[in-house]
């Protein structure tokens, strides 16, 4: 069933012919929530667009319902069509449903660092999934990892990547629904537009709208910290390899960090029953940090989906989530494994660097690649031996004899590597050592990678 243009009954009806027709637009809008509690401010307005309201539970619905809708304007997407495409989790969710309802087929390779309950959902939704040792949110110009491995993909025949990172159909579904949906839901009346930055395909979109009818506007845009934890949203050095980043673009940029968006997060479940997810209250904690309290100001914030997809993040860093009998705390063995594996990571013998690495490579060394074969065959060390780190036990054999030979563990960021030193280290090899920033590292260092 193709996607349709319009909507076939009146939306305050809410009677429907298609799950599709409930993607939202001017007449059918996300709702629009003005905060109460949370606030500091006495005479500032923040009203926060609710986004899970979208048919599959966040912004990405948008997004993913343009790229096939544009697809088969173009001609581009064909009956039958396998779809390719890398996700944090929610595109993907949207994707796929999107998919189902035109009888297309969706892959995705995803990070295995992006909450369980994604990947368990994107499987439950009918996508084929893949998953990969990859950043939280992957990297458009890593040589591996999602992305990579999803543009692989997509040469083979039959396969099509709609590419949300690069296609302009991204920004262009918030400016053609997300905009004028918050314009006509203010009156005309906004002073400050604000979304944390992923893509950036929500803000630039909106953004522009919004400008394009009042130049006033502000657009501030909110990212995380360095070494986050926060699904779906990129560091200051994540998104210089964005398309869609234009620092230029924003009136302001904010770094807001995990526990402050994790606290802030909490107390919109508790204080304005919101189960906002963990990028809204990131966005939102820009507001309070950027915006003043004067009249008149009138303040919208996206807040792209709920925090039903993100218990696992929730127990690592909301106090009280992770108490009682059905999250209990890690076995003693669990615990002293974890304490291993970060005593190695500061330990300085069982670590190398990239630049006496590469010397070591060039006189022989053994390089023990411990990632899946996907990853491996996407590219690798020259004349490294994929062992992933798992069946390690099962394939002794395939190791050195000599147990005072040089051994370089690599992976793609530096930390099953470090599982496997321990391990060969526990049968008695002397010299083995982790590559520290794996082969991420190895690229940016300006060190080929061989594929197979």
């Amino acid at each position: 069933m193709a996607l349709r243009s319009d909507l076939t009954r009146a939306s305050d009806a809410r009677v429907y012919e298609s799950i599709l027709d409930l993607l939202p637009q001017v007449d059918n809008p996300t709702p629009l929530v003005r905060l109460n509690r949370v606030t500091p401010y006495e005479h500032t307005e923040v009203y926060v667009k609710l986004e899970w309201f979208n048919p599959f539970g966040s912004i990405k619905d948008r997004v993913a319902a343009h790229m096939v809708r544009n697809g088969q304007i173009e001609g581009t997407i064909d009956d039958d069509q396998n779809l390719v495409e890398p996700t944090s989790g929610n595109t993907g969710l949207g994707l796929v449903m999107v998919a189902n309802a035109n009888g297309y087929h969706l892959t995705t390779p995803v990070s295995n660092a992006i909450p369980e309950e994604k990947r368990n959902l994107l499987r439950l939704f009918g996508a084929d999934v893949e998953e990969l040792e990859d950043d939280l949110c992957p990297a458009p110009g890593a040589l591996e990892g999602a992305i990579s491995r999803a543009r692989h993909i997509a040469n083979l025949r039959g396969y099509r990547m709609l590419d949300q990172y690069s296609n302009t159909a991204n920004p262009e579904a918030h400016y053609r629904t997300t905009g004028p949906e918050i314009w006509r839901q203010t009156n005309g009346v906004v002073s400050h537009f604000v979304a944390a930055l992923g893509t950036c395909g929500t803000i630039t979109g909106a953004g522009r709208f919004l400008r394009e009818q009042d130049e006033n506007v502000k657009v501030i845009g909110v990212h995380p910290s360095e070494g986050h934890d926060i699904p779906g949203v990129r560091s200051i050095r994540q998104l210089s390899q964005t398309r869609f980043f234009d620092a230029d673009f924003f009136d302001g940029l904010i770094e807001i960090d995990n526990a402050t968006a994790y606290d802030l997060c909490s107390r919109l479940h508790r204080e304005e029953s919101l189960p906002a997810g963990p990028s809204s209250a990131l966005a939102l904690a820009g507001v309070f940090g950027a915006i003043p309290d004067e009249p008149g100001t009138r303040v919208v914030v996206i807040f792209p989906d709920s925090s039903m997809k993100y218990a696992s993040s929730m127990k690592r860093h909301v106090p009280g989530v992770a108490g009682g009998p059905a999250t209990a705390p890690n076995s003693l063995r669990e615990q002293l494994l974890d304490s291993m594996v970060e005593n190695a990571r500061i330990n300085p013998d069982l670590n190398i660097d990239i630049e006496p690495a590469r010397r070591l490579v060039d006189e022989g060394a053994f390089v023990l690649d411990v990632r899946g074969e996907g990853s491996f065959a996407e590219g690798h060390v020259p004349g490294a031996w994929n062992t992933p780190l798992l069946d390690i036990p099962n394939r002794v054999w395939e190791l050195p004899e000599n147990k005072r030979e040089p051994i370089l563990a690599i992976c793609q960021r530096g930390n099953l590597s470090l599982s496997a030193v321990l391990y060969l280290k526990s049968l008695g090899y002397e010299n083995a050592r982790s590559v520290t920033g794996g082969t991420n590292a190895w690229s940016e260092a300006g060190y080929e990678t061989s594929p197979i």
